[in-house]
């Protein structure tokens, strides 16, 4: 692997842009040089250098998505992107890392759980990745291998719930007991924050009094529901010693209004939102007739148009109340998938493709003036890479960095959709109809063309596991 020189564009990242050329040698950034200064690292027409126009674009760091299910068991089916098509997809996308997660449920080992999900992704990835580790049952072996997974494994970050009672849920107590052990470390614990046990109550009430549609998913998970949790998980990490904590997967207005007052008093807690939180609605997608709203199930669900959650959670990105954007990338085929769910709102898979979009939506966001071009940098990969100790290797454009490079055009246009642009493996997509007004360009990974002039040129295997270290948020 040669050198490449990315000339002539503008340099964006999380503190400002410049016009700067940056130059890879192998798969790590060399420099990033003021125009024309090339010449002085031994860098001309003659050298043996490919040279990329990137003249009227925008060059940033390839993007981070820390929150991706590829072949998740769900529901009795599974998500329906490998690793290899997932990747894929997320590399169209101008994602160049992923940190998925590893699954242990009550009664099964962690390790074992780990092991499963290096064995799926082990080389079928186009791009790098990493693991999050879901712990479902807490108990003295699963707080064992936590400690164990820090220090040797290069997993620095554990999610639990309180959501799914009978498969991933943790009481109050159990909660703790894993903040405590996390503290610790130095781990960062995720939290799907929703009062699964009321929710469950909910549940059964609608499904008595026959509301069976896809929007009654929404409606028996009230926003009221996940404020009330996302406080009881705050509040459980400052008894726990003010243990870091990232909730995920935002969408009501009152779960970031908890986050906010945390964050104002010193608590390291973060939270993340999802595009579908800052687009979608029950009214627009999940609500439509008959089944076809069962596109868009997931959990947390989406929120109200007629509401302030889309307004609130923007203005949450605009003041890093919401650190990061993430997917909660977790996609089925409505065939013989979501159609599981025919009849009963609860069977329906939880989940949505997004991690080909996310760089695209978000970006539509600054072209519609919710937030600067620095602070799509920041949310999508500099932010992700910090909280979760990929720094600096990954989102930032910087010496001795990664080659991890997004060339973007902002006056390219992107029409998604099944038929236009999609290479998710998923039979619809939740964002068809969408128009993004700027066009991923080219992509590089460790200093690997992945993508190029609308064609992607990577190859399964390319990406490697990456260990994380830990949070640098944290002192």
């Amino acid at each position: 692997m040669g050198k490449i020189l990315i000339q002539g564009g503008t340099v964006v990242s999380a503190t400002g842009r410049s016009a700067a050329d940056v130059l890879i040698d192998g798969e790590t950034i060399a420099g990033v040089l003021a125009p024309g200064q090339a010449e002085t690292f031994g860098v001309t027409a003659a050298s043996d250098v490919r040279i990329i126009d990137a003249t009227g674009k925008y060059v940033v760091p390839g993007g981070v998505d820390v929150h991706t299910h590829m072949e998740l068991p769900f529901g009795g089916t599974f998500a329906s992107d490998t690793f290899e098509t997932g990747t894929v997809a997320a590399a169209w996308g101008g994602v160049t890392t992923i940190v998925d997660f590893a699954v242990q449920r009550t009664g099964e080992s962690v390790q074992d759980g780990l092991a499963d999900w290096h064995a799926k992704a082990a080389g079928n990835c186009a791009i790098d990745y990493g693991f999050h580790q879901i712990i479902g049952g807490v108990d003295a072996d699963s707080l064992k291998a936590m400690t164990y997974l820090v220090d040797n494994e290069g997993v620095t970050s554990f999610k639990l719930f309180m959501a799914y009672p009978g498969v991933f849920y943790s009481d109050d107590g159990q909660i703790l007991r894993a903040m405590q052990n996390a503290g610790e470390s130095g781990a960062m614990i995720m939290m799907h924050a929703e009062n699964g046990i009321a929710i469950d109550v909910l549940v059964a009430q609608a499904l008595a009094r026959g509301e069976t549609d896809p929007k009654y998913h929404a409606f028996t998970r009230p926003a009221a529901l996940e404020g009330e949790a996302t406080n009881r998980a705050i509040q459980l990490a400052r008894v726990a010693g003010n243990v870091p904590l990232y909730v995920v997967h935002m969408s009501a207005s009152e779960a970031l209004a908890e986050v906010a007052e945390a964050r104002h008093r010193g608590q390291n807690v973060f939270a993340e939102t999802c595009p579908q939180y800052l687009y979608l609605s029950i009214e627009d997608q999940l609500a439509r007739p008959g089944f076809e709203g069962a596109k868009w199930v997931c959990s947390t669900p989406l929120r109200s148009k007629h509401e302030h959650h889309h307004r609130d959670l923007w203005k949450g990105l605009r003041m890093n109340e919401l650190a990061v954007v993430s997917t909660d990338h977790c996609p089925f085929c409505m065939k013989d998938q979501k159609e599981l769910g025919l009849g009963d709102f609860s069977k329906i898979p939880n989940g949505i493709g997004s991690v080909e979009h996310r760089m695209e939506l978000l970006y539509q966001g600054v072209v519609n003036g919710e937030i600067t071009l620095e602070r799509w940098v920041e949310t999508c990969s500099t932010t992700p890479a910090r909280i979760f100790g990929l720094y600096p290797t990954k989102g930032v454009t910087a010496p001795g960095a990664d080659a991890d490079v997004l060339i973007w055009d902002p006056d390219g246009h992107t029409s998604i959709g099944l038929k236009k642009k999609h290479h998710m493996n998923m039979d619809h997509s939740a964002w068809e109809g969408f128009e993004v007004d700027g066009k991923v360009d080219t992509v590089l990974s460790r200093g690997s063309i992945v993508v190029e002039d609308d064609t992607f040129t990577g190859t399964k295997g390319h990406g490697r596991y990456v260990k994380r270290g830990l949070s640098s948020y944290l002192v």
